[in-house]
């Protein structure tokens, strides 16, 4: 199974999975019922959920709902740190995660928009460097692991800061590893060569601890979080999640 899964995320484009994965998952999750962890997600209980990674990481992806650790640990993040589920808000969410999409557009309190340049998931084809709505047009802008994607981190940042209203918040994570300083070099295109210094083919740099500073070239107001830290070792087990999760919570500059 961890092969096979590998595999698959490794050369089959994200775009295509999206469409798909989620029906051949669903399948599986009949073998895997049980009650030792819950994703609180989609509320769904197993006995493990299923490995996911290039390296594949144990206990890690929901076969209900395919939310990650990360999003187990965002979605109780916004459930215990925020009042995202009950004041009105317009909401941005780029390069969308099937587990949240249907969620959070029934939530009766947000108007909630979906944007990304390729995937079938978003409801407006957008691109994160120049986003196609006015100034002051959000109250809540998501952008998960798409930077480490994108030409320029910063210019998307400031993007995300410029549709951001007066207050307004976001959440912007992507993969952070033990490096000082984020590891980039643009001349670099080859996949194999990507995949090797950066982590995907598709990467083109890897961010180290510098990223919330790095970020806040931007203009956007970037704090680390370590929500995670503050919750029992139980509750960890339960759901999962990432015990060195860092949420990267930003504020309109």
């Amino acid at each position: 199974m961890k092969s096979l899964i590998s595999f698959v995320i490794r050369y089959i484009p994200r775009k295509y999975l999206q469409l798909v994965s989620h029906f051949f998952l669903r399948i599986l999750a009949i073998f895997y019922r049980g009650k030792q962890v819950n994703c609180n997600v989609c509320d769904h209980s197993f006995r493990k959920f299923l490995p996911y990674g290039r390296k594949a990481r144990e206990n890690a992806l929901c076969p209900k709902c395919l939310a990650l650790e990360r999003h187990r640990l965002m979605w109780l993040f916004l459930q215990k740190e925020t009042d995202f589920f009950s004041k009105p808000m317009k909401v941005l969410h780029i390069a969308p995660e099937l587990c949240f999409i249907d969620r959070m557009k029934a939530l009766p309190n947000l108007d909630y928009i979906t944007g990304d340049i390729e995937s079938p998931l978003a409801t407006v084809k957008m691109d994160v460097h120049q986003i196609p709505f006015e100034a002051n047009s959000f109250d809540v802008v998501f952008c998960n692991h798409v930077l480490e994607h994108v030409d320029d981190d910063i210019l998307a940042c400031s993007e995300i800061n410029r549709v951001l209203k007066p207050g307004g918040w976001g959440i912007i994570q992507s993969p952070v590893y033990d490096l000082e300083t984020t590891l980039e070099d643009k001349t670099i295109t080859d996949p194999a060569e990507r995949e090797r210094l950066f982590g995907q083919r598709d990467h083109v740099r890897k961010y180290g601890k510098d990223y919330a500073k790095r970020l806040s070239q931007s203009g956007l107001k970037v704090k680390e979080n370590n929500f995670v830290k503050s919750l029992d070792k139980a509750l960890i087990e339960k759901h999962a999640l990432p015990e060195n999760e860092i949420i990267f919570f930003c504020t309109k500059g």
